[in-house]
């Protein structure tokens, strides 16, 4: 009999936890796991769910505009409520939590509602009980942050934008990441004036270049206006409510919301880790080896929390591995080569692999293939809005090392280039596919002359 009364006690009940947790309790392993706040974490609650939600709404002004095209008359101008977004969301939301809250309850592991601390190397304390557990996994996620500034207690961050009371008319987005891209395009398109600033001098820092050009160009087309090379120093509170946004570079600006996406730390703040012997890295997040160990044997941590790839698919993935490397004996490490990601801006990113800079900088000698053009759709639409395609090939073995979109459904078709290229495809099989006519992807098979 264990000496433990848990073989596995998980923290935070966010996408790697939860799916740690279920899984672990699934194999027959007794299994805890504690959630202070709510159920999914981030992605279902603040995150990509209610953001993808956004985003299609966002989308519906451009559709009834270039409906027209196509034969379609709207007798009245369109309209958009918030608060009818706004409140399905939120019921959308109960119900994903729902969905979490049967899924553990049928794997049979024991949910604590309260805030999870660290009391000793196999011991965690919630609302004033202690357990024991035989290993412990931290997966407590990131948390947005907000640097302090005359006036920043006046702006919001991504988790309070999903329930603002009004919608706003005028808004100031900071930041130059994937959120702040994607919130720009969100406001913009329910039919904010928008203002995105970036300290730095073009958004979407990691990014192919071609791709971070041509997204502003694409943002700056539906009407986003674009502010680089500047930042708030201050913001100051007027009689009648707005906000006045003082820049570093002497002007001003007002709005009735300012969002600052400016990145996320990991939350860590009051575990008792650091008094268990956790080591942790300056901004806070666990340090981890390929086994998602931390420096004390029985403690691990998964996901955002850890740092590396924040993304939903990795911290599920890192679930999964946790447990064949710790009660299956796996030695497999995960593999975070070629992981596609996308930006739901407007039109959207998809990514996977290298950029071209990258690309030059690791593998030298490269060629790359380059197709923008005007969408099919958009021949009746009306609109210009444009979309890019993009392929980096390594010359020596012919491999694509690197496939980068803009435009509608950029996430839906890069995903199936990624398990393409996760099996190794070559140029020459590209050049060998035979495409989807008429589509947007089949023109990652015709591409065949290097820029």
């Amino acid at each position: 009999m264990s000496q433990f009364e848990f073989d596995l006690f998980v923290i935070g009940a966010g996408s790697g936890g939860m799916r740690a947790a279920r899984m672990a309790a699934n194999k027959g392993l007794k299994v805890a796991i504690a959630e202070d706040m709510f159920l999914g974490g981030t992605c279902v609650n603040v995150g990509c769910v209610p953001k993808k939600l956004f985003v299609y709404g966002a989308h519906y002004a451009d559709d009834f505009h270039e409906a027209q095209g196509f034969g379609w008359n709207v007798s009245e101008k369109p309209c958009f409520d918030w608060p009818i977004l706004r409140d399905n969301k939120t019921q959308e939301i109960k119900r994903l939590n729902s969905v979490y809250k049967g899924l553990l309850d049928n794997s049979g592991a024991t949910l604590l509602n309260g805030r999870a601390t660290v009391t000793g190397a196999n011991e965690v304390e919630v609302a004033g009980q202690r357990y024991s557990a035989e290993r412990i996994l931290v997966a407590t996620g990131g948390w947005p942050f907000v640097p302090e500034f005359p006036g920043s207690s006046h702006v919001i961050s991504s988790n309070e934008v999903f329930e603002l009371e009004t919608f706003p008319k005028d808004v100031i987005v900071v930041g130059g990441g994937y959120i702040a891209v994607e919130f720009a395009g969100i406001f913009n398109g329910l039919g904010a004036n928008t203002t995105q600033l970036y300290r730095g001098e073009m958004f979407l820092r990691g990014f192919d270049q071609d791709v971070r050009e041509f997204v502003a160009e694409e943002l700056t087309k539906k009407g986003i206006d674009l502010e680089f090379n500047c930042d708030i120093a201050s913001v100051e509170k007027l009689p009648n409510g707005r906000l006045q946004a003082n820049l570093n570079n002497g002007e001003t600006l007002e709005a009735d919301q300012i969002l600052f996406a400016t990145g996320r730390k990991a939350k860590t703040a009051g575990l008792g880790l650091e008094e268990a012997g956790v080591e942790l890295r300056k901004d806070g997040s666990i340090v981890v080896d390929d086994f998602y160990q931390t420096s004390v044997p029985s403690i691990f941590a998964l996901g955002d929390v850890k740092g590396g790839i924040q993304l939903t698919p990795v911290a599920l993935a890192e679930g999964m591995t946790f447990l064949a490397q710790q009660y299956e004996g796996s030695q497999t490490k995960l593999d975070y080569e070629l992981i596609a990601t996308a930006v739901f801006c407007q039109p959207n990113i998809g990514t996977v692999g290298l950029s071209e800079e990258q690309a030059r900088e690791q593998l030298g000698d490269i060629q790359v293939f380059r197709s923008s053009f005007r969408a099919m759709k958009h021949t009746l639409s009306g609109s210009d809005e444009k979309t890019l395609m993009k392929m980096i090939v390594e010359t020596a073995t012919d491999k694509v090392v690197g496939l980068h979109m803009v435009g509608s459904d950029a996430g839906e078709i890069v995903q199936g280039m990624a398990i393409a290229m996760k099996a190794g495809a070559t140029k020459s099989v590209f050049d060998t596919t035979i495409g989807i006519h008429p589509t947007s992807a089949e023109e990652f098979v015709t591409m065949r002359t290097p820029v």
